[in-house]
């Protein structure tokens, strides 16, 4: 019996020193190698890129050759009605004011409808534009010229029916906080071509920001220098960018100089690639004192262009900031998001109500965002450039009431089943309607697209595999897409 766990305790030795000497090795290779990196500031990332860690915001190649170098997303905060814009249903017409069937009803989660609502028609007229002959409302009148450079995607669905989550799962991947935005991963996969500005800008319009807040541009796990960069239309376009009174540039210069002497110090003692990162924040900085004002000034723009697109300088307005999207791209940055608060269109007050408040919504955005379309065709810049249009979700067919009674204005609820959004350029097709929904909007019945396909398909354009964009996190690699995501094959070009 000894000497049978004698033999037992040798094997298992015997097991353990092969384990270490054959089944490490490339464990400790790869320490070794990445401690020697770091020294030199270089590191290899959980994708196998080589990284700057001086350098966090250089351009790192594609997965593969990408459609799009750059994308602008239009997100408009509240979630515009398709059934007023672009999914036009005429039976949904002839049930107006009829109660909704128990079927649509049951099993179903609400944000404001109780009781037995009544069916909703189309509260706009609808007609056929371009070659295409896509629906769109007269709410629309400038977009209808364009529809034919825009895909329709009809049937796009949601697992939120509340704004803060829903907008989370679209722009995060998940409808809980601390997870990073699509910026976030686009700048942290594919660096950006534009050192002298932000990766990642954001442009908020409308009076407020998200009901998600800023999370919806934030890094989350991500280190922060990916993290989107909040500019204003109005005053200075970055919080502190000024020099403070008393200051002038050379003596900021003189400050970051000396601040930056201290944190390579600190790097050669400790060897902590994120005081390089810090050091880079620090340079950046100092360079945005020059570049984004000259960016974000669009009062240099000709009298034409203002013209076309609506603008006003020195106003916070969403035809600025899409002017604003344009000089963006022009420079290179990689991904531009605008936020246009107040679609939440409700029946609860005449601010949001589809029949007051809804007219605002749409007369603020058609020409500035159609404008921003011919503009980047005519620079030779849309074929490059991905644009997205939409909400977090859609509207219900049926009318909004409260505690069993129908509101004094007219509204939808929040619906996750079905909503429209549109892309152009960036290698989608143009003139193209993809999904279809029922014959009451209700539900999506032909060729459904869930918010992780737009993301996975977003990620594809740009060059990405949305399974292979990950970062480790909390024991696991984590993606955008998290596990789900397919692409939406037939409207790339």
């Amino acid at each position: 019996m000894k000497i049978y766990k004698e033999a037992i305790h040798k094997k298992f030795e015997l097991e353990t020193r092969r384990h270490f000497l054959r089944k490490c090795t490339s464990g400790i290779g790869a320490l070794a190698l990445g401690s020697l990196l770091g020294g030199c500031g270089k590191v290899i990332d959980q994708m196998g890129q080589m990284r700057d860690a001086a350098r966090p915001m250089k351009a790192l190649p594609p997965h593969f050759a990408p459609k799009a170098k750059r994308i602008i997303y239009l997100h408009m905060a509240g979630s515009p009605s398709q059934l007023e814009l672009f999914d036009y249903k005429p039976e949904l017409q002839k049930l107006d004011g009829l109660d909704c069937p128990p079927s649509l009803l049951e099993g179903k989660r609400f944000a404001f409808i109780q009781g037995v609502p009544k069916m909703l028609g189309p509260q706009y007229s609808f007609a056929q534009h371009g070659q295409s002959g896509a629906w769109v409302s007269d709410r629309l009148p400038h977009f209808s010229k364009v529809v034919d450079d825009v895909a329709f995607l009809k049937a796009m669905h949601t697992d939120e029916f509340n704004h803060a989550p829903a907008q989370l799962l679209l722009h995060t991947g998940g409808p809980r906080l601390g997870r990073p935005s699509m910026g976030s991963w686009v700048t942290y996969g594919l660096g950006t071509e534009n050192e002298n500005l932000p990766g990642f800008v954001v442009l908020v319009s409308g009076g407020t920001t998200p009901s998600a807040g800023k999370s919806v541009w934030g890094s989350g796990f991500l280190p922060t220098v990916y993290q989107g960069v909040q500019c204003r239309s109005k005053g200075d376009p970055v919080l502190y960018l000024s020099d403070p009174e008393g200051m002038n540039r050379n003596l900021r210069k003189k400050s970051i100089e000396a601040i930056n002497k201290i944190n390579q110090e600190t790097y050669e003692e400790f060897g902590d690639p994120e005081t390089l990162t810090r050091i880079s924040q620090y340079e950046m900085a100092f360079k945005m004192q020059m570049s984004v004002p000259e960016a974000m000034d669009i009062s240099k723009e000709p009298d034409y262009i203002h013209q076309m697109y609506g603008t006003e300088p020195g106003k916070a307005s969403f035809a600025n900031n899409c002017l604003l999207a344009r000089r963006l791209a022009e420079r290179d940055v990689r991904f531009i998001q605008l936020y246009h608060w107040g679609w939440d269109s409700h029946g609860a007050g005449k601010a949001e109500a589809l029949d007051h408040g809804f007219k605002d919504r749409c007369q603020e955005v058609d020409q500035a965002m159609t404008a921003l379309l011919q503009d980047l065709k005519v620079r030779g810049l849309l074929d490059e450039t991905l644009v997205v249009w939409g909400g977090e979700f859609g509207r219900t067919p049926m009318r909004e009431n409260r505690g069993g009674q129908e509101m004094v204005f007219v509204g939808r609820d929040h619906h996750l089943e079905a909503f429209t959004i549109w892309m152009a350029g960036g290698g989608v097709k143009p003139g193209i309607t993809y999904g279809e929904t029922d014959e009451i909007g209700y539900y999506g019945v032909k060729d459904r697209a869930h918010v992780h396909d737009l993301q996975a398909t977003i990620l594809h354009l740009l060059g990405m595999d949305h399974e292979k964009l990950t970062y480790q996190f909390q024991g696991r690699p984590f993606r955008l897409t998290d596990v789900h995501g397919h692409l939406i094959k037939d409207i790339i070009s």
